[in-house]
């Protein structure tokens, strides 16, 4: 398992799928928040996505084009799940069972935590709780 001894958030940012639908829709109560979070992490460090986070944004239909747009916008970095994340998640979905969870599956949240503290990346999220109660060590901005 991938030693996070040496974590501390320090390399960059994982951009959480809501703050980028809070981005592109205006009418989105954190629209504003999101945008001046986009522009003060992306001076502070290199932002990421990863399949996972694409995939959620292409969902609801979101037009391929339009999205890689708006990570142009912000230089947004595509990485590969780490293969080490892969362990982490599967802790976090144990616990999230022996909390009661009732999902049969790891839940795209683990792998996004994992993937961030694996990367020594925080989470730029308009909700850290999951991540906050699923992986304690791991840096989080939020609203």
């Amino acid at each position: 398992m991938a030693s996070l001894l040496h974590y501390d958030g320090g390399s960059g940012f994982m951009v959480d799928s809501n703050v980028w639908i809070d981005c592109m829709d205006t009418r989105s109560p954190w629209h504003d928040w999101a945008i001046d979070q986009l522009q003060v992490c992306s001076e502070q460090g290199v932002l990421h996505i990863n399949a996972l986070i694409y995939a959620e944004l292409l969902v609801p239909g979101t037009p391929a084009q339009l999205l890689d747009g708006m990570l142009a916008v912000y230089d947004t970095q595509r990485s590969a799940l780490p293969w080490a994340s892969a362990a982490l998640a599967a802790q976090a979905f144990r616990l999230y069972r022996e909390r009661g969870g009732l999902k049969t599956a790891p839940l795209p949240d683990f792998f996004i935590g994992a993937h961030a503290a694996v990367a020594n990346l925080t989470v730029l999220t308009r909700d850290p709780s999951p991540y906050r109660s699923y992986f304690g060590r791991l840096k989080t901005l939020g609203v």
